[in-house]
């Protein structure tokens, strides 16, 4: 891996010039030592170049690199390939990543993918793009190592030489019986260190955490953290062993998930493409809908500094604060819920936990509250009446001020902690009760508070 940006840009140099004196054969051994991620960086700096240096490759090696690329790189490559070149990428694809291409091309592009692809193969891309793109079945492998029960040590081994090479991974063997029900499972630690006339069925394991094909992908990407797989088996609704997950497509699928959740919390449309490659009208049309609602959702705000106006008339030096009483709020509504959506995206946190969350929050809030409350007052008192002498700054406007930043913050926490909550038990994404929405209506909440306080302790 590149550990600084001056060393990648040191061979970005090296690799430009050897493309420009044709130097292919140096351009090979300067390319060979390099991790395929690396080679792919590279090869996405280069645009126009990267059907030449992908050619100069293995075939292995260009594999993976071709994995690692985008899918604008991958179908540039694609197209520039030959009918036998396409085939040799193919064939040296695991099946996985097969379909994650076959999703991401142009029709035109995915009826050549086919064309060039095996019929077994064909078959396999066709059954797991059945499958709903968010659930287990459309991001697992077929290509597994399977044993039967009855199999001696021996037997096993000389099997996983056999169809070994063709596999995703052999670190776990799956146990099944005729009708390919899943009965167990095996580690390849386990098998080196049996006996070879012992049979399958004696020293597998039993106790088998699998998922179903209709499971959402999350959540098996979780249990892949939870347990510490490397791999997990999908089963259909008959505990027939379809296929398996492996770790790699579960941290590409909590990578997007999360990134699709920050996108959540930040008022913008989820999108599929880096950001560079997102044009300027794409991002306008993820960021205009929320903004839209969440302007006109602030109207409330306004009606309520309407409706106080002669309160504002009376005291003009309430108007001064009620920025920093807004953004106080919204901050500590968006440190709740950003904690709360964490949880509830680790499982740490259920609907059922509601009222320990809320009781939590409510003490946090308390402890939080008066510590500002108790600053703020001191700030008050000290910088805004006596240094910046302002006689305006009574006692009395601090208590108003200082008040509201506790009942604020209170309400503030408890409406950011349990709305995710509420909001995923009645099927909506908690993200989207994120930042922005929370900061809306903390924000009239805390304008009603502070008008409340001021009418109860300055009599206006």
């Amino acid at each position: 891996m590149f550990e600084l940006e001056n060393e990648r840009t040191e061979l970005l140099k090296k690799i430009e010039d050897d493309l420009e004196r044709k130097q292919y054969a140096h351009l090979r051994d300067l390319l060979l030592p390099l991790e395929a991620a690396d080679i792919a960086a590279l090869c996405e700096e280069m645009d126009d170049k990267v059907p030449l240096m992908f050619r100069l490759l293995p075939k292995e090696l260009a594999a993976e690199v071709f994995v690692e690329l985008d899918s604008d790189e991958q179908e540039i490559l694609i197209r520039s390939f030959s009918n036998t070149e396409l085939k040799e990428v193919l064939d040296e694809l695991y099946l996985d990543d097969t379909v994650d291409i076959v999703e991401e091309m142009p029709a035109i592009v995915v009826k050549r993918i086919l064309q060039h692809s095996d019929p077994d193969t064909r078959k396999s891309i066709n059954e797991i793009l059945k499958y709903p793109d968010d659930s287990a079945g459309s991001i697992m492998t077929t290509e597994f190592v399977d044993l039967k029960e009855t199999m001696t040590v021996e037997d096993a081994l000389k099997r996983i030489r056999r169809t070994g090479p063709d596999k995703e991974t052999i670190n776990i063997c799956y146990v099944i019986d005729e009708g390919r029900h899943l009965l167990g499972y095996l580690s390849i630690r386990t098998i080196l260190l049996s006996e070879e006339d012992d049979v399958v069925g004696d020293i597998m394991d039993t106790h088998v955490i699998s998922a179903n094909t209709l499971d959402d992908q999350e959540d098996v990407a979780q249990t892949l953290n939870k347990y510490d797989f490397l791999a997990l088996p999908i089963v259909d609704t008959e505990n027939r062993l379809v296929g398996i997950v492996t770790v790699d497509d579960a941290m590409d699928v909590l990578q997007e998930e999360v990134t699709e959740d920050i996108e959540k919390m930040a008022a913008i449309l989820p999108g599929d493409k880096p950001y560079l490659k997102t044009g300027v009208f794409e991002t306008w049309r993820a960021r205009t809908p929320w903004l839209m609602m969440l302007m006109l959702s602030a109207t409330f705000t306004g009606m309520i500094l309407t409706h106080f106006e002669n309160s504002l008339a009376a005291v003009p030096i309430l108007t001064s604060y009620i920025p920093m009483l807004s953004g106080t709020g919204g901050n500590s509504g968006t440190q709740a819920s950003t904690a709360v959506i964490r949880a509830l995206s680790l499982g740490e946190v259920r609907f059922s936990d509601l009222l320990r969350v809320v009781w939590k929050e409510c003490r946090v809030a308390l402890i939080c509250g008066v510590c500002l409350a108790a600053a703020n007052f001191v700030k008050m008192m000290v910088v805004d009446c006596w240094l910046l002498a302002n006689p305006t700054v009574t006692p009395a406007v601090a208590a108003v001020v200082c008040c509201t930043l506790v009942g604020t913050v209170a309400c503030a926490k408890l409406v950011g902690a349990s709305l995710p909550i509420l909001a995923e038990k009645i099927g909506f994404d908690p993200a989207v009760m994120a930042s922005p929405f929370i900061s809306t209506i903390v924000d009239a909440l805390s304008l009603l508070i502070y008008f409340r306080f001021a009418t109860w302790i300055l009599g206006v």
